[in-house]
């Protein structure tokens, strides 16, 4: 069986629309790769016909190389230009992806095949595709999740807390505004309260920051709005309690709702590497039966989500080789451990 080249492979993975839950057909396309190259592949079954797979080589892998496989929209084909590979997914997570399972395919090549693979769908729109893999695990010692990390591991990444702020006023006509109570205005106040409010901080991770993703509200121009609400993305530092506690003065205004927590998390790194730290949430937090978790990844988050997705192919070729370091480093620590060379 001839194996595609990585570039090949990155790019037929960047070619399959799979943003957010669109993910079937490209479930389809690796699975049947997987299997033809040799890899025993589990499919499982998650929300709206998609699934997560799950390729060994051996039933009790020691270390599990990770990553998503659906991309947020819209999808666009890809290119080769300029030693880049663009297209959406290049560098979130499609070019980390093929990269693992190329590296996957060099170990076993020298008879190493404590390695296994685990892709996910939905990381893009809240992890239901981890959430569910996290009831699976083969019980790994260590867990290699691939995002655009600019091929440094990761030292912590922050946490996300999705906050809805709901007002409730009461409808007039707009002539008549004082018989109201303009459920807007309330949010919009405060919005602008939020503004002067300290957030949580960490000496490793900085300041939390948020944005303000979707607002909405009122039913016509000529109404006092009856009901308004947003919606904002913190990225946290430490637990979202703490980020709800220094909201605590807003709550004279609107009621605070929970749509999502993932916590932040440190991680492990091994020698040879350079480290940062990263603001964005991974599906790490979701997958805790998954072993210790390391950070690893060509591209750059500054690429990811917009219309110059890249990834430059000096840097994909070398994540093989740097995935392949990564886990023979943490083989070698296993008692009696052989690595195969």
């Amino acid at each position: 069986m001839a194996a595609l080249s990585l570039v090949d492979l990155a790019r037929a993975l960047v070619d399959i629309d799979s943003t957010t839950g669109r993910e079937e057909e490209a479930c389809a396309w690796l699975a049947a790769h997987l299997k033809e190259r040799g890899f025993r592949v589990a499919q499982q079954p998650v929300a709206g016909g998609r699934t997560n797979l799950l390729a060994l080589l051996d039933p009790k892998p020691v270390v599990v190389l990770s990553t998503h496989i659906d991309c947020v929209p819209p999808h666009f084909p890809s290119r080769v230009e300029g030693g880049r590979l663009y297209g959406r997914g290049a560098c979130d997570a499609k070019g980390a992806l093929a990269a693992q399972i190329v590296a996957t395919e060099r170990m076993r090549e020298t008879g190493e095949e404590r390695v296994g693979l685990l892709f996910v769908v939905g990381e893009e729109r809240g992890s239901d595709g981890a959430t569910a893999a996290n009831r699976i695990s083969p019980g790994p010692a260590f867990l290699v999740n691939g995002e655009p990390t600019e091929s440094t591991l990761a030292l912590a990444t922050r946490g996300a807390f999705r906050l809805k702020l709901r007002a409730k006023g009461r409808a007039a006509h707009s002539s008549q505004p004082d018989r109201g109570v303009s459920a807007i205005d309330l949010l919009v106040d405060a919005l602008v309260e939020l503004r002067g409010l300290p957030l949580p901080e960490d000496p490793e991770l900085g300041r939390t920051f948020y944005v303000v993703g979707l607002v909405s509200g009122g039913v016509a121009p000529n109404v006092v709005s009856p009901s308004a609400e947003a919606e904002l993305n913190f990225r946290t530092v430490g637990p979202a309690s703490e980020v709800l506690e220094s909201l605590a003065p807003l709550r004279a205004r609107v009621a605070l709702e929970t749509v999502l927590e993932v916590p932040p998390v440190r991680m492990r790194t091994v020698p040879g590497f350079a480290t940062a730290s990263f603001a964005f949430t991974t599906d790490i937090p979701l997958l805790d039966r998954w072993g210790v978790p390391l950070l690893f990844g060509p591209g750059s988050v500054l690429h990811a989500h917009t219309d110059e997705d890249h990834v430059d192919l000096e840097e994909l070729e070398a994540a093989v080789d740097a995935y392949e370091r990564i886990v023979r480093t943490l083989l070698a620590e296993r008692p009696g451990a052989r690595v195969s060379r």
